[in-house]
């Protein structure tokens, strides 16, 4: 799903491998390794905020290059903060997937030693396969398709296939390995390294700018945060608003907005649903809330990297039992409360629970942010992440590994 408006400030630092824990490297060559996504930030997802920030990482340590789709017929080469980046001109999407001529072309002129792909999306996969590449394939397994059940059906031969070639498959959850047909069938190659943010990033925030949030929407402040689509389940939180004291703030752009809106004003809660889009940061959003709800329905929602960042503000998340990896990110009774999906009593009642009782709210809040310190920070996705090509690359190579 593809966000052309920042909602989201980039969730990376420099510097985030200690050198200590990586084996002296050995002289010749420095591995290189090409990304291949959907598309690279100022668009705005959860595919492309996780590409940009391992590739702010992991560049300088490999010699990485990044190729996604432009959003245009021409073919841009650019640089982004320090990652060198090529655009490739689209014709045209086929169902969501970015149709670019010359992806071939440009994979193969790469040599690249690596080949890291980041999945969905049909049109890399192909064109990997078109380009003969040699070396090692990663694949970053971010989501089955779910809601195109004809071309997944239609395509899932041909990413058979090309996950059988690859050296490792990196999975965002153990949950999302167990619940999902086709990584399931490839256990043995998975890999979890969750996602990660940076805890320090959202430590750093404007006070004035969380206290007047606080002064126009407040005492009691519901936040959401994500693109307005039929997965995100907004209506059902929206439905929940009847029977919530608080004010709800919704984050985002997307085709489901007016209707959204529309149906605040039919159930008399317009003045206490407000619609976000043109937020430049939204560290002082989650600072000014009192809780953070990841409402959606289907399994499309893999992992939920807006989770984290609620959490490293130290909010409690209300997230939905859903059969992918967003119960991994936080864990019903330990950093929130896990409803049903599509439930909008059981979604007020939560929000109210935590709304109204101080004391459990501030101890999931403080474990929340404890979580994600512990586990899902990207300096250890990214450390990770190094590793593993470390670990796919034979020694006798001569490859040459930065820290």
């Amino acid at each position: 799903m593809l966000i052309d408006i920042s909602t989201r400030q980039r969730t990376s630092t420099k510097a985030a491998v200690n050198p200590a824990s990586v084996p002296a490297p050995s002289r010749g060559p420095r591995l290189s390794v090409l990304h291949v996504g959907k598309y690279y930030p100022p668009f705005r997802g959860g595919m492309e905020t996780h590409l940009q920030s391992l590739s702010d990482e992991l560049n300088g340590m490999v010699d990485l290059k990044v190729i996604v789709s432009n959003a245009r017929h021409r073919t841009i080469d650019e640089v982004v903060e320090g990652v060198c980046v090529t655009r490739v001109g689209k014709l045209f999407d086929f169902r969501s997937a970015p149709i670019c001529p010359d992806l071939v072309r440009k994979i193969r002129a790469a040599k690249a030693d690596i080949i890291h792909l980041h999945w969905p999306n049909p049109t890399a996969v192909l064109a990997y396969l078109a380009s003969g590449h040699r070396g090692q394939l990663v694949v970053t397994y971010h989501s089955d398709i779910v809601r195109q059940k004809t071309l997944a059906a239609a395509f899932t031969p041909i990413l058979r296939y090309a996950l059988s070639k690859a050296a490792a498959i990196i999975a965002s959850s153990p949950n999302y390995i167990d619940s999902s047909e086709i990584l399931s069938e490839f256990r043995s190659k998975c890999r979890v390294i969750p996602f990660g943010v940076s805890v320090d990033h959202f430590n750093q925030y404007d006070l004035k700018k969380v206290q007047n949030i606080q002064e126009r929407y407040g005492p009691r402040i519901v936040l959401s945060v994500g693109r307005m689509v039929y997965y995100k389940g907004f209506e059902h939180l929206v439905r929940a608003m009847p029977r919530v004291n608080a004010h709800l703030l919704i984050i985002g752009q997307g085709p489901l907005r007016e209707h959204l809106k529309q149906l605040a004003l039919e159930l008399k809660v317009s003045d206490r649903v407000t619609f976000l889009s043109e937020v430049d940061d939204v560290r002082p959003y989650y600072h000014a809330s009192d809780v953070f709800v990841l409402s959606s329905v289907m399994r499309s929602e893999a992992f939920g990297i807006v989770q984290l960042e609620a959490m490293a503000c130290g909010k409690p998340v209300i997230n939905t039992q859903l059969d992918s990896g967003v119960t991994f990110v936080s864990p019903h009774g330990l950093s929130g409360l896990t409803v049903p999906p599509a439930d909008s009593m059981a979604l007020g009642d939560a929000i109210n629970q935590l709304l109204d009782q101080p004391l459990r709210h501030a101890e999931l809040g403080g474990r929340a942010r404890s979580r994600v310190k512990q586990k899902f920070t990207v300096e250890r996705m990214v450390q990770s992440t190094f590793e593993l090509y470390q670990e796919i690359t034979s020694a006798q190579c001569g490859f040459e590994l930065d820290a």
